[in-house]
């Protein structure tokens, strides 16, 4: 019989393809974490990793085909410590939640927040990153990306539509040529992205409103851009769940530069035996569609269930 603990750190070895990375992950030594490697591979009579001082530890084909195997194993083990313990009923453990780094700095934190408010015997993580988010590697529980997941064993729903808008401070409209129409736009500079490191295409919108050369800031960073455009010294187009809440901006040419895009929620197939993953999936279901008016820029201030 394979040895729980062998498969735990193996799995920890996989996502983060580092041994020292693991054992901090873990809470043990890094030479545990190589013993116990190697004690499994000895038991199956293969090599799991190529070990290599540059990529680190990245998994062989054998190692790939095990991995699937020890996640069914993993999610086995973590459903059923939850219905026996009694966990199902109390709702405690710990969960992580990643997203888009606008959303999850605006949206989703103070949501969490509510949410550990009736769950409190319930941890959290959450990680808002200007990347996707790798279920595949378990670096998070539940995931909110601007792209549906086109292959995977995933549970997934489309969370919710939510607008952009062209966004400038009083000041910088004041002391800059009037805007009645997009022609005038030329007069203007703008803040963007850095196109090149666009994480996903779903971000690709500037260039279709404004010439690039009016473009003189850049950040792959949505909060950033948001800071700069604070300053009064370009417009931005920005979320409105994050700028319909700064009485500081405002819309320019709402009826005529007025962008949609989606947010999709995910989670592993074998997480929806998870009642705590289901009860913040359901709650965050809930807690954004009675959002959806800030989402769509017609209200300027986030809401919480009764």
């Amino acid at each position: 019989m394979l040895d729980w603990d062998g498969i735990r750190y193996f799995l920890e070895v996989a996502r983060t393809q580092r041994v020292s990375a693991a054992a901090l992950r873990l809470g043990v030594q890094h030479t545990t974490v190589s013993r116990r490697i190697q004690a499994l591979e000895h038991e199956l009579a293969t090599i799991l990793f190529n070990k290599s001082k540059s990529t680190g530890f990245t998994l062989t084909e054998e190692g790939m085909r095990f991995f699937a195997y020890a996640e069914q194993i993993e999610s086995t083990l973590l459903s059923a410590r939850e219905d026996v313990s009694g966990q199902s009923q109390t709702l405690s453990g710990h969960l992580r939640v990643g997203s888009t780094e606008g959303f999850g700095n605006y949206v989703l934190a103070p949501l969490m927040t509510d949410f550990q408010r009736r769950f409190p015997a319930i941890t959290l993580d959450i990680m808002p990153v200007p990347r996707f988010i790798s279920l595949s590697k378990r670096e998070a529980d539940i995931a909110i990306s601007l792209e549906r997941p086109q292959r995977g064993p995933y549970l997934c729903t489309k969370l919710i539509d939510y607008s952009l808008k062209l966004y400038g401070t009083a000041g910088y409209l004041a002391g800059h040529p009037p805007i009645r129409a997009k022609a005038d736009l030329a007069d203007h500079t703008f803040i963007g992205y850095v196109e090149e490191l666009l994480f996903s295409d779903r971000l690709r919108y500037l260039e279709d409103i404004v010439l690039t050369d009016r473009v003189i800031f850049k950040s792959t960073s949505v909060i950033a851009q948001y800071h700069a455009a604070l300053q009064g010294r370009s417009l931005a187009i920005l979320p409105c769940f994050m700028a319909a809440q700064d009485l500081r901006l405002q819309p320019v040419l709402e009826d005529e530069i007025a962008l949609t895009r989606s947010f999709w929620m995910y989670c592993h197939e074998d997480l929806r035996q998870s009642r705590r993953v289901m009860a913040l999936w359901d709650f965050l279901k809930k807690s954004v569609q009675l959002n959806a008016p800030l989402l769509r820029g017609e209200a300027s201030r986030l809401l919480y269930l009764e």
